[in-house]
Order: structure tokens, then C-alpha cells, then sequence
């Protein structure tokens, strides 16, 4: 083949194949766009119908990746790519590819589980998995999970709908238990009447469930007390994290002991005779 025969069939392709190929590509970007323009339409639709933030994160990842699937598929077929012969192809490799596939199947399945057993929300505090944190979006295929210090985790769907969860958001009401211990020195009603005068001071902890505080164990080197008190779930960390200074203040104000724990050591001198 000469220069000339060379540059005849560059020519001949680029007239009638290469002009199909950037249509091809044209039609490729174009529906890319379509698909992502019709799940944000299909978003904010369900957000307008007040669908569930769950059920809508999971639709917009399925539907995206269906429009681009057929997209895809579109493609190949005008350019002239036999999708038959593709589709021959895996379905003869089903195996090797369903291997392969087996955590992302696997994931997809827990993710449909999840969506309908629905054991937590997009929005709950949720620990699963080795993982604590709130839940920004559930996709296809993993969990979303943002921690307190904001940090982004990707949790297999597999993982949590065959694993324990714990949802701290799935209840209106939420208790926080707390011991305190004093010396054994330290007036036992005394002690008790103080924990009462605390906790009924503090505004956001409800007097219905009544709270509970007694004396719960003679420890090694104290005397310890347990304080339970019901709040909203909402207000649990600024209760938890108030009661423990506002308990210390009082206690130092009371003249009440906090041990801790020490250790006394016996030395023992010998003289030796020469």
C-alpha cells in the first residue's frame, strides 16, 4: 500500500465511519447529560412529595445508573459495535463475572434490605460495622457515614444489613447514666440529697421518666452512685457533659471527697549487724 492508497482510506474512513464516531460521541455526551438532568428533575420532585431521604438518595443512584447504562448501550450500537456479540460474551463468562461481582451483588442486596427493612434514616447516628456516625446518603452500593469530627466513611451495604446496628436516633428519648464515686468517709444521705438538688436543677432533664439516683456498689476505694435521667435525644451530650462539672463544682463546694485510686507502700528497715 503506497502513501497515496493510504491517505485515500484515512479520507474514506473520516467521511463516513469517523464522522459517525463523533456523532456517536456527541450522542454519547449529550445523553450523559440527559441522564444526570433527569435524575436532579426526579430529586427534586420527591423532594417537593416529601419522599423519605433514604428512599429518594437510593432511587437517584438506581435510576443514574440505569439512563447510563442504556446510554451506553445506545452508543456502541450506532457505531456500528454488535451488542449481541457483547452480550455473548459475558453471558458465557456469567461465572467468572458473578465472582467477581459477588461483594458488589452483595452490597446492591443489602442496600434493597436496608431500604426496606429501613433499621435507620438518612439524618440517625448510627454505629454499625466498627463505624459510629450520621448518615449523609445511602447509595447502591455503600453508606454514607460523616463522624462527629467530620469525616467522610464509605460503609458496604452488605456490612450493615448483616451485622449489628445501633441507632441512637431511632427513639424520642434517650437516658443518660452516669457514676459518681465518693469516700467512704462521706455522709451516704448527704451525698444523695446533693445529686437529687443537681439533677433537678438542670432544665432539660424531664421529670417524666423520673430520674433515679441511689447508691449502686462499695467499690475498692469508694462508694459509688448511680445517676440515670431521661432527656431528649437531641439534648443528650449537653446533660451528660453538664452534670459531670455542675457534680464536680457542687462537690467542691460540699466538701465532698472524690477518691481515686492510690496506692500505699510499707517500707520496712532491717538493720544489719556487722
Amino acid at each position: 500500500m503506497n502513501l497515496e492508497q493510504f491517505l485515500n482510506k484515512i479520507i474514506n474512513w473520516a467521511t463516513t465511519e469517523g464522522i459517525k464516531l463523533i456523532i456517536g460521541l456527541l450522542l454519547l455526551w449529550i445523553g450523559w447529560k440527559l441522564a444526570k438532568k433527569v435524575v436532579n428533575i426526579m430529586s427534586k420532585t420527591l423532594e417537593k412529595r416529601n419522599v423519605d431521604a433514604t428512599v429518594s438518595s437510593f432511587l437517584d443512584t438506581f435510576v443514574e445508573v440505569v439512563l447510563k447504562g442504556i446510554v451506553i448501550y445506545i452508543f456502541l450500537d450506532y457505531v456500528g459495535i454488535k451488542t449481541t456479540g457483547i452480550a455473548a460474551l459475558v453471558a458465557s463468562a456469567g461465572v467468572a463475572i458473578g465472582l467477581a461481582l459477588q461483594g458488589s451483588l452483595s452490597n446492591f442486596a443489602g442496600g434493597v434490605i436496608i431500604l426496606l427493612i429501613r433499621p435507620f434514616n438518612v439524618g440517625d447516628y448510627i454505629e454499625g460495622s466498627g463505624h459510629s456516625g450520621t448518615i449523609e446518603r445511602i447509595g447502591m452500593f455503600y453508606t454514607h457515614m460523616t463522624t462527629v469530627d467530620n469525616k467522610l466513611i464509605l460503609v458496604p451495604n452488605g456490612n450493615l444489613a448483616n451485622g449489628s446496628i445501633v441507632n441512637y436516633s431511632a427513639k424520642e428519648l434517650r437516658r443518660v447514666d452516669l457514676t459518681f464515686g465518693v469516700g467512704y468517709e462521706q455522709d451516704v444521705l448527704k451525698v444523695k440529697r446533693v445529686l437529687s438538688n443537681i439533677v433537678d436543677a438542670h432544665e432539660l432533664i424531664l421529670k417524666d421518666p423520673e430520674p433515679f439516683i441511689a447508691l449502686s456498689a462499695h467499690g475498692d476505694s469508694a462508694v459509688n452512685f448511680v445517676v440515670r435521667a431521661w432527656v431528649n435525644n437531641s439534648d443528650y451530650w449537653k446533660v451528660h457533659f453538664d452534670l459531670l462539672e455542675a457534680v464536680k463544682v457542687k462537690f467542691d463546694e460540699e466538701e465532698i471527697s472524690i477518691p481515686y485510686p492510690q496506692m500505699d507502700l510499707h517500707i520496712k528497715n532491717n538493720e544489719i549487724e556487722k
